[in-house]
């Protein structure tokens, strides 16, 4: 079936899940947006992550759908009221799949391979067969959906995210009150996040398959002071220990923040002058505002979750044969060797070059 795109007004874009495959999914709408300037394009996001696109320009409405039964009825009906003619299905889970057939477009566009795969119209093989090679990214994943009905691709965008005002002013209000309150030995008044010269880290990460030691973390902090960088650190709430080892590990000042927001992470982020953390949804963000990066690799699919950026960037590994592999646990010796082999050393090698590129 042909997609008639001069007919189309309303399209939607289903995209499920974490930070990082939302940031991922930018490049798509950003396409979209070039090729249908004037088409409603809206994106379904998961609640909790859905403050991450506050202020993108590439479309029109967020819609995002909590976690109960109740809050995904009434969304399926939203989404039914809004009568779109064609809705990508980027996730593929079943409840991505609810609501692409709950939206009773003419035009739904997912994988083959799919688990309830016969509610779509438009089904793709696979992104290395759109591509014509075997290894491809998670950005280029989706924008073969979209290549697959017709939406040029070709010049594979990179991700992109907005740093808000109303973010940047909460979060120098955070940096104030850290000063008041007496938690650091610097001054981080007014205007702090503009003048002064400052490193982000990440130090945590969802799977212990992709967390690099922390003092390796608090070495990389040492260096970085070293070279005139203040270093300011991020977690979440139910990550905070890790922030603790940090700054209890270096002999330099660390700055750390376990209550920021994403759209308070992204302004941050875009206001540091090189990032250095786990694989993970924050190192996305950072690429995501051209800020340069250093991201270090453990149990994930390098070829997938790469920064998808122009801005300049290395990854850092310990190539093992079990790579990748879920990540869930470590099948192969007990303990995430992949991860915890990487020297401090290389890390270190690569912010360098990073800084000079």
């Amino acid at each position: 079936m042909h997609v008639d795109w001069e007919n189309v007004k309303r399209v939607l874009v289903v995209r499920l899940r974490s930070i990082g495959d939302t940031v991922l999914v930018t490049p798509s709408l950003i396409s979209l947006r070039r090729f249908l300037p004037n088409v409603r394009i809206d994106i379904l996001l998961e609640d909790w992550v859905a403050p991450i696109l506050e202020g993108f320009d590439a479309i029109d409405n967020i819609i995002s759908v909590g976690s109960s039964s109740t809050e995904r009825l009434k969304t399926g009906r939203l989404i039914r009221r809004n009568k779109y003619d064609v809705v990508f299905n980027l996730h593929g889970g079943t409840t991505a799949t609810f609501f692409t057939r709950a939206s009773g477009a003419r035009h739904r566009v997912g994988y083959a391979y799919y688990q309830y795969n016969f509610l779509h119209n438009h089904l793709l093989t696979s992104s290395a067969d759109y591509w014509h090679r075997e290894n491809t990214h998670s950005a280029e994943q989706q924008l073969a959906l979209l290549g697959f009905v017709g939406v040029p691709v070709h010049d594979l965008p990179k991700t992109r995210l907005v740093a808000t005002e109303q973010a940047l002013k909460s979060l120098e209000a955070k940096f104030k009150a850290k000063t008041q309150s007496g938690s650091v030995g610097t001054d981080c008044g007014s205007g702090w996040l503009n003048t002064v010269k400052y490193a982000l880290l990440h130090p945590a990460s969802s799977f212990f398959t992709k967390q690099w030691a922390t003092e390796n973390f608090a070495r990389t902090a040492e260096f970085l002071a070293e070279k005139g960088f203040q270093t300011v650190a991020v977690a979440s709430k139910n990550e905070s220990r890790v922030l603790d080892d940090l700054k209890r590990e270096s002999v330099v000042p660390v700055i750390t923040f376990d209550d920021l927001t994403l759209p308070e992470i992204t302004a941050l982020a875009s206001k540091a002058s090189i990032f250095v953390g786990n694989d993970s949804g924050i190192a996305h963000i950072a690429a995501a505002v051209q800020t340069p990066t250093v991201v270090i690799f453990g149990s994930s699919n390098r070829n997938h979750w790469c920064p998808w950026t122009d801005a300049p960037n290395e990854i850092v590994f310990e190539e093992f044969g079990c790579q990748p592999c879920p990540g869930y646990e470590c099948a192969e010796f007990g303990e995430p060797r992949c991860i915890l082999s990487v020297p401090t050393n290389a890390v270190i090698k690569a912010i360098k070059n990073v800084m000079e590129s």
